[in-house]
């Protein structure tokens, strides 16, 4: 029994492949660029009055229009900040995967799952990490 333990423990993966990273540094790309345009819809709703330029018809717009266009500059204020620690969250993963740390839980040391990471690709904590934390 002991040494079907020891088979176990030696066959579990620490870290994720080089294949598996760049799926992973994708999706954060991906992710890290729409952050970007949000970002920068949110600020320009703090520094420019309502207008009907170009803006108001480009397809990154309509994504926050309805919203962005009600804000107050203090609530997109806020909003702004937020959007930017998503990106910083994201730009620290993308240095997590060229380090190869990626998807390592930081409270256990165990990989997150692929699916936790799909979901928040920013995520530093396994599951069971995050909720012991609450």
């Amino acid at each position: 029994m002991r040494h079907n333990k020891i088979l176990i423990a030696m066959a579990e993966k620490t870290r994720y492949s080089d294949e598996e990273l760049e799926e992973f540094r994708q999706i954060i790309l991906a992710k890290l660029d729409k952050a970007k345009r949000d970002y920068e819809i949110l600020k320009s709703s703090i520094t420019h009055e309502e207008s009907n330029d170009t803006m108001d018809t480009s397809p990154t717009f309509k994504v926050l229009e309805e919203g962005a266009t009600t804000l107050s500059k203090e609530e997109a204020g806020r909003l702004a900040q937020r959007q930017l620690k998503f990106i910083q969250h994201l730009q620290a993963a993308l240095v997590r995967i060229e380090n190869k740390t990626y998807g390592i839980c930081r409270e256990t040391g165990k990989l997150i799952s692929k699916e936790r990471l799909r979901a928040v690709p920013h995520a530093t904590l396994c599951i069971d990490a995050k909720m012991k934390q609450k």
